[in-house]
């Protein structure tokens, strides 16, 4: 088989064209299967850019490094430690201001992560809030077994809110039935026909109006037309009319 060519190792073509594995030669017969597996160590670490998933303090120094920081830290299986066959993580990071460094752990049972060393986390609203809920329920099971009484109230409490939610859910569900009953091209129809109408009725109005403004203009005109003939009879100067008569008179004396 014919061997790899790799080209020159550039500045530019390391960052890029190598990492994205553009630049490189692969012969026609190359087999990714006869290529040697790399046999990793059992506590192999290896470098991952990730974001903190919680708020944390540093214990060295007191910097509060916020949830969403992105760092470049150090992954590794923790050895025998395992949920249900889900294998747990550890990830070591650093403190932004003294290095100091931070370990914490995925927590598979929790669905979270827990602080190991190097670091404490911050106070959490929507933890509180859970082991307020998880301890309000086992107070009200514990009252249940004790007092029966207490515990028909709140089966009494409980079947009330069951049924307010069913109300609250049929009428939702009827409110659905009565918007699918709706023919949607009757509506939109009946929408055109209004905005026809509408429209129409516009055209109509603005015709009424143009044939008045018209009127007006004509009246108008022809009252202007009018005071400036009176203008000139009281100047001397004859008009179209008094010309016409004196060349009709002419004529028949000639005749």
């Amino acid at each position: 088989s014919l061997p790899v060519v790799r080209p020159s190792r550039t500045p530019r073509a390391t960052t890029m064209g190598e990492r994205k594995k553009l630049t490189m030669y692969y012969p026609p017969d190359f087999d990714p299967k006869l290529v040697p597996r790399i046999k990793r160590v059992e506590n192999f670490k290896c470098e991952v850019r990730m974001m903190l998933p919680f708020t944390v303090q540093c214990n060295t120094c007191g910097e509060f490094m916020y949830m969403g920081k992105k760092f470049n830290s150090m992954k590794e299986n923790a050895q025998g430690e395992k949920y249900k066959g889900i294998q747990i993580i550890r990830f070591y990071i650093k403190c932004s201001t003294c290095s100091k460094e931070m370990t914490f752990k995925t927590d598979p049972e929790n669905g979270d992560y827990t602080m190991e060393s190097g670091g404490s986390r911050t106070f959490e609203m929507w933890k509180e809030k859970s082991a307020v809920a998880e301890t309000n329920l086992s107070e009200r099971l514990e009252a249940d077994k004790q007092d029966a009484m207490t515990a028909l109230e709140n089966r009494t409490l409980d079947s009330k809110k069951e049924m307010e939610i069913l109300d609250a859910l049929d009428e939702l569900k009827a409110i659905n039935q009565r918007k699918e009953r709706v023919d949607t091209d009757a509506l939109l129809n009946t929408a055109a026909s209004v905005r026809e109408k509408k429209r129409l009725e516009l055209d109509e109005d603005e015709e009424a109006q143009v044939a008045k403004f018209a009127a007006e203009r004509r009246k108008t005109e022809s009252r202007l037309l009018e005071d400036e003939d009176e203008d000139e009879g009281e100047d001397g100067v004859p008009d179209a009319s008094g010309a016409d008569a004196s060349a009709d008179a002419a004529a028949k004396r000639a005749a």
